[in-house]
Order: C-alpha cells, then sequence, then structure tokens
C-alpha cells in the first residue's frame, strides 16, 4: 500500500444505493438526482471539495444521506432544496 497524493480536502459523501428487495433506499428518496446536482454546486464554488456516491451507510430510514468528510458530520432527508446549507457545511 502506499500514500496517495491528492488535491482535495474533503469528501461528501451521497448514499445512492438501491435496494431491490422494496426495503427503505436512499436511491429511492432522490439521492442520485441530489448527488448530481451537489456536485455541479460544489464545483462551482469549492472544486477542492470532492462529492462522491457510496453504497449503503445504513442510514435507509433517514435518507437520502449525506457524510462530510472528515468532519463526519451526518445529513440525513437531504433534498435538493438542501444544497445550499450543505455546500456551506462542506465548505466552512
Amino acid at each position: 500500500m502506499i500514500s496517495v497524493e491528492t488535491k482535495y480536502r474533503r469528501l461528501v459523501l451521497v448514499c445512492t444505493n438501491c435496494r431491490e428487495d422494496g426495503r427503505e433506499c436512499c436511491m429511492a428518496k432522490g439521492s442520485v438526482e441530489l448527488h448530481a446536482k451537489l456536485k455541479e454546486a460544489m464545483k462551482a464554488v469549492a472544486p477542492d471539495v470532492r462529492v462522491v456516491k457510496t453504497g449503503c451507510l445504513n442510514a435507509c430510514a433517514t435518507g437520502a444521506t449525506v457524510v462530510v468528510m472528515p468532519e463526519n458530520v451526518w445529513l440525513g432527508q437531504a433534498t435538493e432544496e438542501d444544497i445550499p446549507e450543505i455546500v456551506r457545511i462542506a465548505t466552512l
């Protein structure tokens, strides 16, 4: 294993997990669209903050789930209307 240099100072994780067995999941709560719009919004103001899709974060009941790292800030029931606040939190 080696250490890898990166240009990113933070990661914003957006759960886009889909459960095909009918149980709750973030994808069913609009997380794919949220990820795409959040990524564009973040790129416009903070290109050193990376917005990425993730698999299950085990917070399905409160999805769509977004996590700001390395601060470990978990945000539930996130929607497109929350994008300005998520950007604010991730760029503090």
